[in-house]
């Protein structure tokens, strides 16, 4: 009997191996477009910036009532935004990370007071903005004044300060809650302070409050120091006020309860 190359088997088809499953591996497929590690689309990416805004606040709102909000959070700052000097209903508030983030947008249009907040993701350098815009108001009369008169509600602080009593404490508002007491020594360092007298108020959960007082050496130094009003310590802009020992006393009391 003859035989045929067609019954001859196929040596091509004969040797094909088996059909594999797809190669998962990054580096070989990292230019064909198969495989986007840790979901990213292709390549790594650092978390972003951990901060939330917020919207809806009521107008009398506190970085104590954003604190209370947020309770159980680790908040680094918050940011309240003011509009030609009114405060604008909205804030930015910094956490110590992504994951606090997840946990502060569960809370979005929960009430304060009578008002539901909406609490949604924004970008850092909206945060930064804000931050510059706040710090260029209060200081845009002060570097471009020729003459005419500020916005009556900058002239009326200023004279209220002016008209105070004045002792040798400062209270110090809207510090980093971060922040440490090298930091307001450092912030002092041209006046006459007294160290062992600088306190950092904390709630009684021990949560900064954003607030200090500082002694100084007298009551002169203590006028003398009001030129730091509206400077900044990191991001945020440190309002000064006169206090007396009694507040300075009672504020530190209540961090110790």
């Amino acid at each position: 009997m003859s035989i045929s190359k067609a019954d001859l088997p196929c040596p091509e088809r004969s040797k094909r191996p088996p059909q594999s499953t797809p190669c998962t591996d990054p580096e070989v497929n990292s230019g064909m477009g198969g495989y986007q590690p840790y979901g990213y689309g292709g390549g790594y990416q650092p978390p972003s910036f951990p901060v939330v805004r917020l919207r809806g606040l009521p107008f009398n709102c506190t970085d104590i009532d954003i604190f209370k909000f947020f309770a159980g959070l680790d908040i680094v700052d918050v940011l309240l935004v003011n509009k030609n000097g009114r405060f604008s209903g909205e804030a930015f508030v910094v956490f110590s990370g992504s994951l606090q983030v997840e946990f502060a947008l569960q809370r979005d249009r929960q009430n304060m007071g009578r008002r539901y907040v909406e609490v949604f993701r924004c970008k850092r350098q909206d945060y930064y903005n804000a931050v510059a815009a706040e710090v260029n108001y209060e200081g845009i009369y002060d570097n471009d004044f020729h003459g005419s008169s500020p916005p009556p509600s900058r002239a009326k602080r200023f004279n209220d300060k002016d008209q105070m009593e004045y002792t040798e404490i400062l209270k110090l508002r809207g510090l980093p809650f971060s922040v440490k007491k090298s930091e307001i020594v450092d912030f002092f360092r041209d006046f006459k302070i007294i160290e062992d007298h600088i306190h950092i108020a904390c709630r009684p959960d021990g949560k900064a409050t954003g607030e200090a007082y500082v002694e100084f050496d007298s009551v002169e130094e203590a006028k003398r120091a009001m030129c730091k009003d509206k400077m900044t310590i990191g991001s945020r802009y440190v309002e000064l006020f006169p206090s007396t020992p009694d507040e300075a006393r009672r504020a530190e009391s209540r961090s110790r309860q």
